[in-house]
């Protein structure tokens, strides 16, 4: 299993760091972040470091979001939040802080619980032709 001595993930994977570990297994790790924007807030890492969205294995992908849901029940069960935000971000443009892939669990507690996520609607930019231009050219790489 690949590590990065300078990441702080890692670290935590290694037990070089502490972390209130809610999930572990061969593959991943599940932890409170530090930071609780909500009260429940985790973070699902794989452990082998991995950075980003792009350079994520399909293997581990499939495994972290097997336990995705599991965990999202367990904060759902515990604190009854009003909604949950899944967050990823990749690369410093999408504010990703931590180069290690990891998934955030944010629970929500109504619309003034300190955490903003919003969409700006461009829908009346783009007809239906050209949506399906842009289906059609992301189409060609998968």
């Amino acid at each position: 299993m690949s590590h990065d001595e300078n990441c702080i993930f890692c670290k935590i994977v290694k037990e070089e760091i502490p972390a209130s570990v809610i999930y572990e297994d061969d593959v991943v790790m599940a932890f409170a972040d530090i930071s609780q924007t909500t009260k429940g807030h985790t973070l699902l890492i794989p452990k082998e470091h991995q950075e980003d969205i792009y350079h994520l294995k399909e293997e581990t992908a499939s495994h972290l979001f097997r336990i995705a849901p599991k965990l999202a029940n367990a904060i759902k069960e515990e604190f009854q939040p009003d909604g949950l935000n899944l967050v990823n971000n990749n690369g410093k443009a999408a504010s990703q802080a931590v180069f290690h892939y990891h998934l955030h669990f944010i629970p929500r507690y109504g619309s003034d619980d300190g955490f903003k996520h919003t969409f700006k609607d461009n829908s009346s930019d783009y007809s239906g032709e050209a949506l399906q231009q842009i289906a059609d050219r992301l189409k060609k790489h998968l």
